[in-house]
C-alpha cells in the first residue's frame, strides 16, 4: 500500500471536521500532531497495529467491527484538561466513542488503547499540550476557546490513519463510513 510508505505508526480516529475551524488556529499553535497533519479528532485506538502489517484483510476486519457502531452526533461544550498538561474539548455523549474503541479492541485485542497505559482512556479532542505550549498559553487559548462553544458534529466515519513523528507524514490509509442508525 502506497500510503502506508514511510509510516512508522498506525491510527484509528474519528475526524471531527465541524471542530476545524474553531479549534486549528489553537492546534496551529498548541498541538503538535496538528503538523504531521493530523486533522481535529478523538483517537479511536492508538497505536493500531505496526504499518507492515496493514493488509486488505486487515481493513476489511476493521471495516465490519466499526460497521457494528452507527453515526451518531455530538456536541463539544466544555474545555476540559488532564492534569496542567493537555487541554481538550469534552464530546457529549462519549459512550459511543468509547464503543468505538471497544469494538476495535474485540477485534484487533492485541492494541490494546494507547499500550495498555489507559485500559478506559476518556474520548477527548486535544487542543493543546506543553510539548508545544507553556500552561499560560493554554489557559488562555482555553478561555478564549470556551467563548466559542458549543460546537455540533456529527460522527460518521472513521479513518486508518499512517505516518511518524516526522510534520506532513500522516496520511488516511482508509476511511470507513459507519451506518446510519
Amino acid at each position: 500500500m502506497d500510503n502506508l510508505a514511510g509510516a512508522t505508526k498506525t491510527a484509528i480516529i474519528a475526524p471531527i471536521p465541524e471542530a476545524e475551524a474553531v479549534v486549528g488556529p489553537f492546534r496551529h499553535v498548541l498541538d503538535h500532531t496538528a503538523s504531521w497533519p493530523v486533522p481535529a479528532h478523538i483517537t479511536v485506538l492508538y497505536p493500531f497495529l505496526m504499518p507492515y502489517r496493514i493488509t486488505k484483510s486487515v481493513i476489511d476486519d476493521l471495516r465490519a467491527c466499526l460497521a457494528t457502531v452507527p453515526a451518531f452526533t455530538c456536541t463539544f461544550s466544555r474545555v476540559a484538561w488532564f492534569g496542567q498538561d493537555v487541554m481538550w474539548l469534552a464530546p457529549d455523549p462519549d459512550a459511543p466513542f468509547r464503543t468505538l474503541t471497544e469494538a476495535g479492541v474485540r477485534q484487533f485485542p492485541e492494541c490494546p488503547p494507547y499500550q495498555g497505559a489507559h485500559p478506559d482512556p476518556t474520548p477527548h479532542l486535544t487542543v493543546g499540550s506543553t510539548h508545544l505550549a507553556d500552561l499560560p498559553s493554554m489557559q488562555q487559548a482555553a478561555t478564549e476557546l470556551e467563548a466559542e462553544l458549543p460546537i455540533q458534529a456529527r460522527i460518521d466515519r472513521v479513518r486508518l490513519i499512517a505516518g511518524s513523528d516526522t510534520p506532513g507524514s500522516w496520511r488516511t490509509v482508509s476511511e470507513f463510513t459507519l451506518p446510519t442508525a
